[in-house]
């Protein structure tokens, strides 16, 4: 998987790529240059006292290093641009995906481990990307153009590269053997963290009010007690390679020294010739290194290249059909046709052989008892997931043969638990339609019975919101919510037990204000309350999923046991 991203992500980048090409190739070059030019000055000037001759190689050798600096310059420049282009495309592609995915996905991977994907592992294989981008020309051109200037050097010193270069290879790829299980539990064990630091932080009035700050403090500590424990496994293991590789570097040193000494006395070699295949022994081993700082960093990088690729080959449930059928005039006709729905890897059915009709203009209930059914049956009609038998219509259409934007266009919904973006009001309201001019939001406001709380903050509209709507209330809250949808001006309002948070005396004028405003609308009510839902044109009595009653408010108080139940049971609780 690893390949097949860096294939993908940086075949449009090759002008990069070729930049990155020359420039260290230039700086390699360089590099072999230099001990050679070393050793002339040492053999032919140093020891013939030859000052000129110092004079003129080392100008040359001043150049020639002059020259390494600039394109080590350059080449890490445009590696840098490669690699956070790349960084920067597989992220988009990343988010665009997980966009598209539907609460089955979401739920299958987890929102935790979406985050850690899009950040975390796109950081590791960008990374890669960046040190390859700055050693994949240089190391290989130094460890081979190394050992043929070495071998032209001194060809009777060549037996200590041959037992080097292996002994060291042998030991980086026992160590790197050891760190792919580290690198692929570590990952896994940030999710855990990601986990549940998200929940510490979207439930902590839950927390604070269970008093349970010790029990969490224990749950986080002991996720990031199983992530250091891997990462300091990993730590140790990359630790142990860089000092095994120096142990190799500075022994062969040694021994170039060692036995070059005796080349030398016996006047079989020159000392500047000593030196230069010193230092060209040197550069075969700098060049193994470097390679080594990429075989680090492939383990991890892999890991997190297979989790990112899990991501984008995975289809989304709910997809665009491949031709879209044709958009009829909006109305706000919603039909159920036999529908069954079963979440993926259920044993049971959550919704039973559904069918009935919505007429436009007017308003259908949906009730029953928690559990029943009612968020599944209405995220049916907004297509956040599929049906598993059956079919659900818009204006005669399936809702499978719509495009997915052409479909959102005609429904407003406003779910069960309201959620508002960082932002101001105004910024929120105008979510679903960026052109609302601030007289249609203040008209929403009015609508959704909002308008006198926003109308005395002191910024009005401009009033900031906090990420998730944290500093307002939820009474507040929802109503934004409310008014949120109706700005967008849809054909068809679902209200997912959006009244929940209101009082009566509230709840009651916003109804009143809907059903004078939005005459020719659809709405589509999920409530608890009876008295939210007495005066719809139909009610339906959900039980385990299964359609039991339908009707109005008077003819089910007649035929329907289960939403007499229900009435009797508010009526109770209302008079105690």
């Amino acid at each position: 998987m690893l390949g097949k991203l860096l294939v993908r992500y940086l075949r449009p980048a090759w002008p990069l790529i070729i930049a990155v090409v020359v420039f260290q190739f230039a700086q390699s070059m360089a590099s072999l240059l230099l001990p050679t030019l070393n050793a002339d000055i040492i053999d032919n000037g140093v020891v013939t006292g030859d000052i000129p001759y110092i004079w003129q190689t080392g100008g040359v050798m001043l150049a020639i290093s002059l020259v390494q600096i600039a394109c080590a310059i350059v080449a890490v420049y445009f590696g840098s641009r490669l690699a956070m282009g790349m960084g920067r495309d597989l992220r988009g592609d990343l988010f665009h995906r997980v966009v598209a995915f539907s609460q089955r996905e979401v739920g299958q991977i987890g929102a935790p481990s979406l985050i850690t994907r899009n950040t975390n592992d796109v950081q590791q294989v960008q990374m890669l990307v960046q040190v390859s981008a700055t050693l994949m020309v240089s190391a290989p051109i130094l460890a081979i153009g190394g050992v043929i200037f070495a071998v032209q050097q001194d060809a009777g010193l060549s037996w200590l590269m041959a037992v080097a270069i292996p002994v060291l290879l042998i030991i980086v790829g026992l160590i790197v053997s050891r760190m792919v299980p580290a690198f692929t539990k570590m990952q896994t064990r940030i999710d855990r963290v990601n986990q549940i630091m998200r929940e510490q932080l979207t439930g902590i009035r839950v927390v604070r009010a269970f008093v349970r700050e010790p029990e969490e403090q224990v749950r986080f500590t002991a996720g990031s007690a199983d992530v250091q424990e891997t990462a300091l496994r990993a730590g140790n293991l990359m630790a142990l390679m860089f000092p095994a590789v120096m142990l190799v570097m500075n022994v062969s040193s040694v021994a170039v020294i060692w036995f070059g000494a005796f080349q030398v006395q016996n006047s079989g070699v020159e000392i500047g010739t000593l030196f230069a295949f010193l230092q060209y022994l040197m550069q075969i081993l700098m060049g193994v290194m470097m390679a080594t700082f990429m075989f680090v960093m492939i383990p991890r990088a892999a890991v997190c290249a297979n989790r990112i690729g899990e991501v984008l080959e995975t289809a989304p449930s709910v997809d665009a059909p491949a031709v879209a059928a044709s958009a009829p005039v909006p109305a706000g006709r919603v039909e159920f046709d036999a529908v069954d729905f079963a979440y993926p890897g259920a044993d049971d059915a959550v919704l039973h052989d559904l069918t009935f009709t919505v007429e436009p203009g007017t308003t259908t209930a949906v009730i029953g008892s928690t559990g029943a059914g009612k968020t599944t049956l209405i995220g049916l009609v907004a297509r956040l997931f599929d049906v598993t038998a059956g079919a659900v219509r818009v204006d005669g259409v399936d809702v499978r043969e719509y495009d997915p934007d052409e479909l959102w266009q005609r429904i407003g919904l406003v779910p069960q638990k309201a959620f508002l973006f960082s932002g101001t009001v105004a910024s929120n309201l105008r979510y679903g339609n960026g052109e609302a001019t601030d007289d249609e939001l203040w008209h929403a406001l009015e609508l959704a019975q909002a308008k006198d709380f926003v109308s005395a903050l002191p910024e009005q509209l401009e009033a900031p919101i906090a990420q998730g709507g944290t500093n307002v209330s939820g009474g507040q809250r929802q109503r934004l919510a409310i008014a949120r949808a109706l700005v967008k001006r849809p054909e068809v309002y679902i209200f997912d037990d959006s009244f929940s948070a209101l009082d009566l005396a509230t709840d009651a004028a916003l109804r009143r204000a809907l059903d004078a405003q939005l005459p020719d609308a659809t709405r589509i009510v999920v409530a608890q309350r009876v008295s939210t839902i007495r005066h719809a044109d139909q009610i339906i009595v959900l039980d385990h999923g299964r359609m039991v009653g339908i009707g109005t408010h008077d003819e089910l108080v007649e035929t329907c046991e289960t939403y007499i139940e229900i009435v009797e049971s508010q009526l109770a609780a209302e008079a105690a």
